[in-house]
């Protein structure tokens, strides 16, 4: 047996391993072929996770995992739709049978429409409900089960600030009642699967500059309204949100489930 630190001379007794070390973890990002998504990737390899990339935007997907290993970081891509339960359950199977254990989940896919609400077809409403609720649901659900075996995970679902808010000027009442969902979804499954040893939190990001964000910011009114109502002034940055979730996937927030973790520049504070 290799010695421990404490029985070498030269081991330094005042050094803590870091609670944000992620070396040696397994960690799926879903939607992570861009956006927040991607720079979530990016900040759990740089933590020291093996990332799968997980999207069913393949060539997105791809390319942020090879910018991952250009980087000298661990990640690979793997195809996943989070409105069919199938691929999702084949995503988590894929990463048992190939990296062998699965410590880190985090379930960031979604989709934006804005659509007055007395507009808004059957099928629209329920597309969006499906991927950002239900997708929500299908992944924790797939992975729930070798986390709840091992006796140990994490889990981070991205909702946003419009689940606790109504966001105007614009109009996507649909989007706001499925991350609504997803906060109360992440805290029943928190008070569920705590005793078992797996940990459910989310993240609630509040205006970032994102190609959606910026989107929208080419709305003057819209602009002008969202940074006028956020005390701050300014949009987020995508890794003001990976840290976020990096900090909940770690075991810096080993005390830490049922947490909706808002990243908004103060919007909701007001």
């Amino acid at each position: 047996m290799p010695p421990r630190d404490s029985d070498t001379p030269t081991a330094d007794p005042t050094r803590v391993p870091s609670p944000f070390d992620l070396s040696g973890r397994v960690a799926i990002v879903t939607g992570a072929a861009r956006g927040i998504g991607r720079q979530i990737a990016l900040t759990l390899a740089g933590a020291g996770a093996h990332v799968i990339v997980a999207d069913r935007n393949e060539d997105g997907g791809r390319a942020v995992a090879a910018e991952l290993q250009d980087a000298g970081r661990s990640g690979r891509f793997a195809f996943v739709d989070v409105t069919d339960s199938a691929s999702v359950d084949a995503l988590v199977r894929n990463v048992l049978a190939t990296e062998g254990t699965l410590d880190v989940s985090v379930h960031n896919a979604g989709v934006a429409v804005n659509t007055p609400a007395e507009e808004t077809s059957d099928e629209e409403w329920l597309r969006v409900l499906d991927v950002n609720l239900n997708g929500v649901f299908r992944c924790c659900r797939a992975v729930a089960g070798p986390m709840l075996l091992r006796g140990q995970g994490a889990i981070v679902n991205i909702a946003s600030m419009s689940g606790v808010i109504s966001n105007t000027p614009q109009p996507q009442a649909h989007y706001n009642a499925s991350k609504a969902g997803v906060i109360t979804l992440t805290k029943s499954l928190a008070g569920e699967w705590a005793e078992r040893g797996v940990r459910v939190n989310a993240v609630s990001p509040g205006y970032i500059g994102t190609e959606m964000t910026r989107a929208g910011m080419e709305h003057e009114a819209w602009r002008d309204r969202w940074l006028a109502m956020t005390p701050m002034g300014r949009v987020g940055e995508p890794h003001e949100i990976a840290n976020a979730v990096w900090y909940l996937a770690s075991d810096a927030s080993s005390f830490a489930t049922g947490t909706n973790l808002l990243v908004d520049g103060g919007y909701t504070s007001w």
